[in-house]
This record gives C-alpha cells, sequence and structure tokens, in this order.
C-alpha cells in the first residue's frame, strides 16, 4: 500500500531583510478565513492583510522608532481602558473582519463592551467580525500617505466612529469621522478623542518627539 507524501510549505526568502521569509502552505485558501488565519500564524513575524478583493498586504517588522511609537500608542490607550472600564483595546496584531471581507490590522483599536458582548466565543476566538469603535494607524517612514488615507477611508465606511491618522513625519493628525470632512491637524500636543472615547486625550507630543 502506497502512502501519501505530505508536500512540504513552500518557504520563500527575501535577501533584502535579513532573517525573513514567507511560508506558503500548499493548498491554502486565502479568501477561507481559517486558511487565512493559519497563514498569517505561519508567518507570524509579518503583519499580514486581506484586502476585500482578496489582495495580501504583507508587512516586515517595523524599525525601532516606529516600535517605540506604537509600544507607547497601546499604552496610553491601554492605561484609558483600564481607568475607565469601557470596553477592549488591542495592539498592532489584531485582525478585524470588516463588512466588505477584508482583514485589517489598525496600530491601535478599542472596542466597547456592549459590542463584544453581542459576539459568540467562536466569534472572540477568530479575527473579529465588525469593525472597531475607535482606530489608529501611525504612519512608518517607509508608509506611502495616501495608501494610509485610503485605507483610513475604508475604516470609516466600515463602521469605525472615530479614526486616527498620526504623521510624525509631518507631526500632523487626521481625524475621521462618519458623515464629516476630514478634520487635519497640524503639529497637536493633545487629541480630545470625545464624545467618541469619553475623557480620552491621546498625547501626540510624547509620539511626535521620540528620536533616535
Amino acid at each position: 500500500m502506497s502512502t501519501a507524501v505530505e508536500t512540504p510549505p513552500l518557504r520563500l526568502h527575501f535577501p533584502f531583510v535579513a532573517d525573513t521569509s514567507l511560508v506558503l502552505r500548499p493548498g491554502l485558501d486565502m479568501a477561507d478565513d481559517a486558511d487565512f488565519f493559519l497563514f498569517c500564524q505561519d508567518n507570524s513575524d509579518l503583519r499580514i492583510e486581506r484586502s476585500a478583493t482578496g489582495e495580501l498586504n504583507l508587512e516586515m517588522p517595523t524599525k525601532s522608532l516606529t516600535s517605540e511609537r506604537n509600544a507607547l500608542l497601546t499604552t496610553l490607550l491601554g492605561i484609558w481602558a483600564l481607568q475607565t472600564r469601557l470596553g477592549k483595546p488591542y495592539e498592532s496584531s489584531g485582525g478585524f473582519r470588516l463588512p466588505s471581507g477584508a482583514i485589517r490590522s489598525p496600530d491601535a483599536a478599542f472596542i466597547f463592551h456592549e459590542r463584544l458582548a453581542a459576539l459568540t466565543h467562536d466569534e472572540r476566538e477568530g479575527f473579529l467580525p465588525l469593525a472597531p469603535d475607535f482606530i489608529v494607524e501611525l504612519r512608518s517612514e517607509t508608509d506611502r500617505l495616501v495608501t494610509l488615507q485610503e485605507k483610513m477611508v475604508e475604516w470609516r465606511d466600515s463602521g469605525v466612529r472615530l479614526g486616527l491618522l498620526i504623521d510624525p513625519t509631518t507631526c500632523t493628525v487626521e481625524i475621521y469621522r462618519p458623515n464629516s470632512e476630514v478634520l487635519v491637524l497640524s503639529d497637536p500636543e493633545i487629541i480630545d478623542c470625545s464624545p467618541e472615547l469619553p475623557g480620552f486625550e491621546l498625547n501626540a507630543r510624547i509620539l511626535f518627539d521620540i528620536s533616535a
């Protein structure tokens, strides 16, 4: 009796990025959430998103300054969430399945308890099938601004109540709300996230002032 031989995963190496490779298991359907989740697990060193049309966006590990900003951003949001107990904060590896079918991962996010309570246990275990109430995208030195702006519109149109696009390279913040024009703040010290997040005042100066 012949024994089936399992085809090993294909591993693609990126010589221009040290110690970075992409693992592809044969037969994975990237339109299937379970398969896509497995693909993300196999490539946990990468940040991976899926667009509504099935295109994959892979981001390499961030540089130190961006990583530091991301950590501080998540910390500031997390402290507010612990103090208010209004909901749950999420960091940059959390994936959300939007109504369009896209799976996106903002740099920081927040969801109120009452919306999370409406989800089943299985839904809480996978990519959350909703758009967060609040998200932040933090531009790194390699991000194209227009790409992030398109992503912010996608977040807004998917149901995000408040979205911030923070650009440390120009010290500007773009604020996205449903049915509103984009508000651009130049070199703000504090970003008032009320009324969507009551009492949350994000200190933008801390993120802008980080330097090597």
